[in-house]
């Protein structure tokens, strides 16, 4: 998983989050808001946080720290409910998105597989036609020359024929008159 950043719409959205899991009254989330205030101030670390203690605590919140910690904890399970949320709308989205195209693939793939098989095919039919038009070449040379050759004992015997009719014609006209 690549490392993430940090995204000013999640930060946005993580604000909301909080705001509307803030209970009325003070507790953490404005115990944070004061101490986020204070940071401007070059303060110590600890002084800012003994100053947003002592805000609080004149804000009205509880003197106890236990009933800080509390709320706070109460903020951590909101955004633990948010993130299996958000983690639920990952997985569909995954599942939807990715699973969509990842049926696509498959079906391209099966796809090409077809294609291939059927050009397979076609040049199977085309070797075979290439093998019959190579035969039909002999062939027709075969064949024309029986063809010739049968115009010419055609050509040949009508010329026997023709020329016994015309000797018995000049014999009829010798012989008997």
């Amino acid at each position: 998983m690549p490392e993430g950043a940090v995204d000013t719409k999640f930060v946005d959205h993580f604000a909301a989050v909080l705001s509307k899991a803030n209970q009325p009254g003070p507790d953490y989330f404005e115990f944070r808001e004061t101490l986020k205030n204070l940071s401007n101030l070059n303060l110590s670390e600890d002084q800012q946080y003994q100053a947003a203690w002592a805000s609080f605590k004149a804000m009205g919140g509880s003197a106890n720290v236990s009933g800080l910690v509390s709320s706070a904890n109460q903020y951590l399970t909101a955004l633990n409910n948010d993130q299996q949320a958000f983690s639920k709308t990952v997985e569909e989205a995954l599942t939807e998105k990715v699973g969509g195209l990842s049926n696509e693939q498959k079906q391209l793939q099966s796809e090409n597989e077809q294609l291939a098989k059927q050009m397979l095919e076609i040049q199977r039919k085309m070797d075979a036609n290439n093998e019959r038009l190579a035969k039909i070449g002999g062939e027709l040379n075969e064949q024309r020359q029986k063809i010739t050759q049968n115009q010419s004992n055609y050509e040949a015997t009508l010329a026997v024929f023709v020329g016994q009719i015309k000797r018995d014609l000049l014999k009829l006209g010798e012989y008997i008159k």
